[in-house]
Order: structure tokens, then C-alpha cells, then sequence
């Protein structure tokens, strides 16, 4: 019985304690009801830098430094390589995708004349960056 008891008021001061804590807790909808639509995010500038952008470590894949909304990546085209390529790399002055053969290499480990069904999708790693503040407080600091 006691034992019941003491349960029930940790609960409750539990439930207490934790109504209070989210009362004071903002989302990133604002004050936008949870029922309503949500708002489509301003447009950001999207970053363009030649030459590419700095990685935030060594292994870390190539952020795009271009646009890619008229880029077509399906699973008949993908027009990145129209650029990146082993064969039309040096004509487009565009570094070439998998360089070291890594994105030419199946699940066994087998090299394709073609970039792997694992590589295909290429905006699933390199992915375009814009100039906008982080939506939370960040502090990561990459490897210089």
C-alpha cells in the first residue's frame, strides 16, 4: 500500500514537472497550431563558390557549389554525370565522381563501367548549401 503510494506522487510531480518544462518549450512551427498547415520556408540564397567548398573533414563527401534545381537524378537519368563523369570530366573542368573508383564499385566490390546503384543518387551525400542562419544553436567545428 505504501509502496503504491509513493508511486502515485512521484508520478504526479513527474507530470507536474514536466507540463511546466513544456510550456516554456518553443517549436520551429512558432506559435503556429500543430492543426494548421505548415508555412513553405523562405527561399535562401544558395551558396556558389569556385573551385568548390571546404570539407568538415577528411573523408567528408564534396558539398555541390552550384546549383542543382534543374538537375535531374531518376532511375533513367541522372544528369550529374553529364558533367562529372569519367568521360566528360576534363571538357566540363568539373571534378570526376569517384575519382579513386570508389563510386564504380558494386556491393561486392566488383568495378562497373557504369557508376554503382549505391552511388547513383548522387544529392543523397553531396548535397548544395545556402546561406542561411542554423534553425538551432550549433557548435560543431570540422577538422582543419
Amino acid at each position: 500500500m505504501k509502496k503504491s503510494i509513493v508511486t502515485m506522487l512521484v508520478a504526479v510531480v513527474t507530470l507536474v514537472f514536466a507540463g511546466a518544462a513544456a510550456s516554456d518549450t518553443m517549436s520551429l512551427r512558432g506559435g503556429q497550431p500543430i492543426e494548421d498547415d505548415s508555412k513553405a520556408p523562405a527561399k535562401a540564397k544558395m551558396v556558389i563558390k569556385e573551385g568548390g567548398l571546404e570539407r568538415s573533414f577528411k573523408t567528408a563527401p564534396p558539398s555541390v557549389p552550384h546549383k542543382i534545381d534543374k538537375e535531374q537524378i531518376n532511375l533513367k537519368v541522372n544528369t550529374c554525370m553529364k558533367c562529372h563523369s569519367a568521360e566528360t570530366y576534363k571538357k566540363e573542368k568539373a571534378p570526376q565522381a569517384g575519382k579513386d573508383g570508389s563510386h564504380y564499385l558494386d556491393r561486392n566490390g566488383k568495378k562497373t563501367a557504369k557508376v554503382a546503384a549505391r552511388r547513383y543518387f548522387c544529392n543523397q551525400c553531396h548535397t548544395p548549401q545556402v546561406d542561411k542562419a542554423p534553425l538551432v544553436e550549433n557548435t560543431f567545428q570540422g577538422a582543419k
